[in-house]
């Protein structure tokens, strides 16, 4: 691709981003939802491979069909109401018909069916974009949502976390594992999002570092499947040893990164009430678990076979940008000790 297409593709995705977060007229929202959605689009298709153009048509289809759905929302808020603000979502069916299009939006289940199919047909960068920056639009209007009914998004955040867990179990593809994570993650932060809105958005940052850390991994491994993270050694040994912390905090283990946003979820549907809904969120995250210490067995004690099929690769200078990984390496495994200065901040 032409670094001057690239340029613009990029700029355009910001400038989507940046328009449904500027805005508070549910119009202009779409109009910068589309944006986002048309500018990636061409480098979801640039490697011109059958599995690519499968993902891109997958994911079209998906986000029009939200995009739709939100805008016929909208237009039966203004009929109803005569209001076209964002926070002006006084009629519980529009209200509704806008939470599910944005969940569809940004890959909650029940309407999660693409996001794996369509992480699994692009590369790693692609992927990573997929997981992170298309979330933050839907999700700020999501956060300027004020929910009519609060029993649908505690539905969709329970929902996301109990099939995020379940569809990540017999999966052996990295990149489908990293999209199941991806729900159960996201419905973490839903389920505390009308409670507490700067906890959801501590929590999407830390998802956002920690994901960052894990594609980024297995991207400078070059490894697309649980057999090929046995050769990791060779290629990276440090970040090798590094990998099973960084899934563990996925995975929301202490004294790890990943267990502060679990933790103070927690305790929040606890000052909620919400005791039953909390235990089987926290039974839930043993699910996710699981499939993580699969992934860190693979890496840290398993060697390639000795085949001439399987020889181990030689180790050779990388030649990808390897600060970013490190730093998102760190704060995904060190940031516990600083919870209590990120909850002072967050009551700022």
């Amino acid at each position: 691709m032409s670094p001057l297409i690239l340029v613009t593709l990029l700029f355009a995705l910001g400038l989507g981003t940046t328009i449904a977060f500027a805005s508070s007229h549910w119009l202009l929202a779409w109009m910068g939802l589309e944006i986002n959605t048309l500018a990636i689009l061409p480098l979801m298709a640039q490697h011109h491979h059958p599995r690519a153009i499968e993902a891109t048509t997958k994911y079209f289809v998906a986000q029009a069909t939200a995009a739709a759905m939100l805008l016929f929302a909208s237009a039966t808020n203004a009929w109803l109401v005569g209001q076209w603000d964002i926070q002006q979502m006084a009629h519980p069916l529009p209200a509704a018909l806008i939470t599910l299009a944005l969940a569809m939006k940004i890959g909650l289940a029940p309407l999660h069916s693409w996001l794996p199919e369509v992480i699994q047909g692009v590369d790693f960068t692609t992927g990573l974009i997929l997981s992170t920056w298309q979330k933050l639009a839907p999700f700020a209007l999501l956060l300027q949502l004020q929910p009519v009914n609060s029993s649908l998004l505690l539905a969709l955040g329970i929902t996301s976390i109990l099939i995020g867990g379940w569809g990540g179990l017999n999966q052996t593809q990295l990149r489908k594992i990293l999209a199941y994570s991806s729900i159960s993650h996201l419905g973490w932060t839903v389920l505390v999002v009308q409670f507490s809105p700067s906890l959801a958005l501590l929590a999407l940052i830390i998802y956002f570092i920690m994901t960052l850390s894990a594609f980024l991994t297995f991207k400078l491994n070059s490894a697309t499947n649980i057999n090929s993270l046995a050769t990791a050694w060779s290629k990276a040994p440090v970040i090798t040893a590094l990998a099973p912390l960084i899934l563990l905090s996925l995975g929301g283990l202490p004294p790890l990164t990943g267990f502060t946003s679990k933790w103070l979820i927690l305790q929040e549907l606890t000052k909620q009430g919400l005791l039953t809904l909390a235990t089987l969120a926290a039974l839930s995250a043993l699910l996710g678990l699981y499939f993580y210490l699969r992934l860190a067995y693979a890496l840290a004690l398993t060697f390639s076979p000795n085949t001439l099929t399987g020889t181990t690769p030689w180790r050779h200078p990388t030649s990808q940008l390897t600060l970013i990984l490190s730093t998102t390496t760190v704060a995904a495994v060190l940031l516990l000790p600083l919870a209590p200065a990120i909850v002072m901040l967050m009551t700022l």
